[in-house]
């Protein structure tokens, strides 16, 4: 039986806005802004761990219809963190809780009430790939001192980001029967760790895990993407958070361009402004002015 008391857990918070709460819990609402609405109630009949990832905007987020959602342990699930809905969950289970603002993950309102709407499972090409990446950064990030802490938040919200993107793009939703290949994590967790390099390639990724170029695209292709925009896109999301930070005035765009594998400037605006609707600069700036 669920109760109506906020989950309580160690708080992570980041200069980002990003909060981040683990830990085992039992029934109760998810953190947020208001009452819960009961309307709104995931539910669950196995004990296990459960990603959570709460929408903050500073526009209303439109009311969807009342609905229930079943999950599995390892799911993700989105919810609007203005209106945090109850669980009707297992008497003791373990909660992963990402506080974002929704623009960190590209969401507009008429995105959030399809993304909040349908969990990704566990079962999910990208839910395999992503779940335990996510729980694993949560964990550290809570142990971690604030600079190593912080950079680990921000790599859970590149990763949500991604997933929020790849999802909002498909045509169909929904779980799939197949799991991603285990190499293709590693290589994920491999581009992570190299992005800043402007060398990573698919020749190096290929040659570090012992496969075939031609098989690492076909890895890429089955997630309907590519090799080449998998880097562009996390570069580009490492760039935009860079020029939003408070020093962003002390270093070129260059220079960040630069520190994440971008070895000309002009590509890097060219590429930006294609992404974002704006350039760099203005993208600064106008975070300034915000």
């Amino acid at each position: 039986m669920s109760t109506t008391s906020t989950i309580d857990a160690p708080i992570r918070r980041t200069p980002l806005g990003v909060e981040i709460m683990t830990a085992e819990t039992g029934p109760g609402r998810l953190p947020g802004e208001r009452a819960p609405q009961p309307e709104h109630r995931p539910y669950a009949r196995e004990a296990g761990e459960y990603l959570f990832v709460g929408l903050r905007s500073t526009t209303r987020l439109p009311d969807t219809d009342p609905v229930s959602v079943c999950l599995a342990p390892g799911d993700i699930c989105f919810y609007d963190a203005h209106r945090p809905p109850a669980l009707d969950f297992p008497e003791r289970f373990r909660a992963t809780v990402f506080l974002m603002p929704a623009d960190l993950l590209g969401i507009t309102p008429a995105d959030a009430g399809r993304i909040t709407r349908t969990p990704v499972a566990r079962t999910s090409r990208l839910g395999a790939l992503l779940s335990p990446l996510l729980s694993d950064l949560a964990r550290t990030a809570a142990r971690a001192r604030p600079p190593v802490g912080d950079m680990l938040a921000g790599n859970a919200v590149n990763l949500l980001a991604t997933l929020v993107a790849e999802r909002l793009g498909s045509e169909t939703e929904g779980p799939s029967d197949g799991q991603a290949p285990p190499v293709l994590a590693r290589i994920l967790e491999h581009v992570e760790l190299h992005l800043t390099e402007p060398d990573l390639s698919p020749e190096t990724l290929a040659r570090a895990h012992h496969i075939s170029v031609r098989y690492l695209h076909k890895l890429f292709q089955q997630e309907g993407t590519t090799l080449g925009r998998w880097i562009l896109r996390r570069r580009l999301e490492e760039c935009r958070r860079d020029l939003l930070r408070q020093d962003r005035r002390s270093r070129t765009i260059a220079a960040v361009a630069g520190r994440w594998g971008f070895t000309s400037a002009t590509h890097f605006s060219r590429v930006f402004r294609t992404a974002y609707g704006m350039s760099p600069r203005e993208w600064r700036d106008s975070a300034g002015r915000g």
